[in-house]
């Protein structure tokens, strides 16, 4: 592994050692950005199981593997859970590289997608009950006065709902709005 790290280092990556699976998952901080290289076959736990116990945590931290004696149903299994690839040793270093590469994207991209959900889900926090039931309607192809129908309410007090809830959501157009809270309501 010490070549490992040389070779990361040489390629302009911070990396981090740790002396054992259960350390690593002691010690390691999901806030920062980046990705887990695990040798498949460690003492104590192996890779699949810290692949697992992370997943159990909450935290997606891409996860590249290497392995000199792993089977098909073992990287099978990793990439079904989520690991960027698979790699078995000697391994080129270029591949290597590559499969880095794109799991740094990976954590990248995860990262924006967690902090617009973030963001949405403290907007829809700041929504009251009704305005909230008035988005839902509308997202749902209702016109105001349908959603008055249904609310038991005038049709300008669902006008009002709804200035309410473009400003607190911070969307412009209904087609925004359904695209920000498609996966929420």
């Amino acid at each position: 592994m010490k070549a490992l790290g040389r070779l990361l280092r040489a390629a302009g990556y911070q990396t981090k050692a740790y002396q054992s699976a259960e350390a690593f998952l002691n010690e390691q901080d999901a806030s920062i950005p980046g990705c887990a290289v695990f040798d498949h076959a460690m003492p104590g736990l192996n890779g699949l199981d810290v692949q697992e116990a992370l997943l159990r945590q909450g935290i997606h931290r891409p996860i590249i593997f290497l392995t000199g004696r792993g089977t098909i149903a073992e990287s099978v299994k990793a990439m079904k859970a989520g690991a960027v690839d698979y790699l078995t040793k000697p391994v080129h270093k270029v591949a290597l590289l590559n499969a880095i590469k794109s799991a740094e994207e990976r954590d990248k991209t995860q990262r924006i997608v967690e902090a617009r959900n973030k963001v949405v889900h403290q907007k829809l926090a700041q929504l009251t009950r009704r305005e909230r039931e008035t988005l839902n309607l509308m997202t749902k192809g209702l016109l105001n006065k349908q959603i008055a129908g249904v609310m038991g309410v005038t049709e300008k007090t669902i006008k009002v709902h709804r200035m309410r809830v473009f400003d607190k959501m911070g969307a412009r157009t209904l087609a925004e709005l359904m695209r920000m809270t498609a996966e929420y309501l």
